[in-house]
């Protein structure tokens, strides 16, 4: 990419309610960066007349039609073999491409990974990608990886996993010398199986850049009681649903409880601002929006079910880590350090 504007890759075809999402959270993503530009890869005769009712955006975009899309159920080495003209493979293309500076997609999570792995090649020194985002937590907010992309994991990829964490959180959040933990059924430096153990006895070793502070429970992760918390994919992807699903059940509890009586809808009138402050801070859709860590360029993944306000954050994540170059100064960080994480394998 030259330099200027943010250009950004969007599959406009990927999403529990897609396109009209994707092209809803696009023209709201233009309130906080109105100098964003977008190429919008999907269906035409679909998305034509949707960006007719957003001016702004249209101003803004560059159509590029395809009518291929891929399923949300479809395999991950089919979408990479049988889907190579589909609104997700062009996105990420358009990043390996230099055509943007970076791809945002809602579609089918394993597939995008898979395309993002062959397009742009992981960085040196790394096995595995990480899907990593950040969540709120009590005390502070807490990068969690991996959220899907490897159900399982070995202790060198738990190692690597760390030290991306690591560099993500002090590049991205600004933490000088973030803390780092494994998330494991205790606390106590003899629970968890061998993978778990293994890893914890690299990262002890203290060979790393990486402040490791052993283990933490899954309360310890809403606690904010660690900047980082690593685990495999399988794991972190259904903590990371129970939370927000403990998120929608509260705000939703509490609503039917403040209409029970008079005297409670009296009460939201009072507090209506703390409560809205509240319910924002819960909403899961305002964390939406978490990156492919270890890859060659920079790929956000939206959550499927997303609204237009949950895509224009993710937008916002995308356009975050580009002005912040993370992915160069992640990658600078690693090829220093990720020898050693594979060495210690060996």
């Amino acid at each position: 990419m030259t330099a200027g504007a943010i250009t950004l890759a969007l599959d406009a075809m990927g999403g529990d309610a897609a396109p009209r999402m994707v092209v809803a959270g696009a023209d709201r993503a233009l309130d906080d960066h109105p100098d964003v530009r977008f190429r919008l890869f999907g269906d035409g005769a679909i998305l034509e007349p949707l960006l007719k009712g957003y001016p702004r955006l249209r101003a803004r975009s560059e159509l590029r039609h395809t009518d291929e899309v891929v399923a949300d159920d479809a395999k991950p080495t089919t979408a990479l073999r049988q889907a190579r003209a589909s609104s997700m493979r062009l996105a990420v293309d358009a990043v390996r491409q230099h055509e943007a500076d970076a791809a945002v997609s809602a579609g089918n999570t394993g597939a995008l990974m898979a395309m993002a792995k062959v397009l742009l090649r992981t960085l040196p020194g790394i096995d595995r990608p990480a899907i990593a985002s950040v969540m709120p937590a009590a005390k502070r907010p807490v990068v969690i990886l991996d959220l899907g992309a490897n159900a399982e994991c070995d202790a060198t990829n738990l190692v690597q996993f760390a030290l991306m964490g690591s560099v993500f959180a002090r590049t991205v959040l600004g933490v000088e010398e973030p803390s780092v933990a494994l998330l494991n059924i205790g606390t106590e430096a003899l629970k968890g199986d061998d993978v778990v153990q293994q890893a914890a006895n690299r990262l002890r070793a203290g060979e790393l850049p990486i402040r490791f502070e052993g283990f933490v429970e899954g309360t310890g992760l809403m606690a904010g009681s660690v900047d980082v918390v690593v685990t495999d994919g399988f794991t972190g992807n259904v903590a990371l649903k129970v939370a927000e699903g403990t998120a929608r059940l509260i705000i939703d509890r509490f609503r039917d409880t403040l209409a029970d009586s008079w005297a409670a809808k009296l009460g939201v009138l009072l507090a209506r601002r703390s409560l809205g402050r509240l319910k924002a801070k819960l909403d899961p859709q305002r964390y939406n929006g978490a990156m492919f860590l270890g890859l060659g360029g920079v790929v956000v993944k939206s959550h499927g079910s997303a609204d237009a306000s949950g895509f224009a954050n993710a937008i916002n994540v995308a356009v975050d880590l580009v002005n912040g170059s993370a992915n160069g100064r992640i990658g600078e960080e690693l090829a220093q350090y990720a020898q050693p994480v594979s060495e210690a394998a060996s």
